[in-house]
Order: structure tokens, then sequence, then C-alpha cells
């Protein structure tokens, strides 16, 4: 019984450490791409949850700016 009870104790603690690394990843990218303008990136990162990595692909490869001409002047 004591095992039931520190397996479900152990995936309680697992879940809280996961959800506390998604939620500020989440938080980032859903704002950078509302911002953008990009509406099914949005959609997608708000329903699909890859514990961060879809988020911190978006923020750090998918969301790079791309400079202008009047940018490089």
């Amino acid at each position: 019984m004591e095992e039931i009870i520190n397996s479900v104790s152990y995936f309680a603690w697992l879940i809280l450490l996961l959800t506390l690394w998604t939620i500020p990843w989440k938080g980032v990218a859903l704002w950078k791409s509302a911002r953008r303008g990009e509406k099914w990136w949005f959609v997608m990162l708000l329903l699909v949850n890859t514990v961060g990595l879809l988020e911190i692909l978006y923020i750090f490869v998918f969301s790079k700016k791309k400079i202008t001409e009047n940018e490089k002047k």
C-alpha cells in the first residue's frame, strides 16, 4: 500500500514540476504569436502540449523577425 502512495506522490510532484516548466514557455510563445498576428501558431501552441519543446522552438527559431530594408540602413 505504501508503494502505491509513494508512486502517486512521485507522479504528483512530476506533474507539478512539468507544469511549472511549461507555463512560462507557453506564455511567452503565445504572447509572441499573438503580437505577430500568427493565428495558426497561436492555436497550435495553445492546444498542443509538448512540455515546452514546441514553445521553445517557436520562440527561438520560428518567430525570428525578418530584417527589412529600412532596418538595414
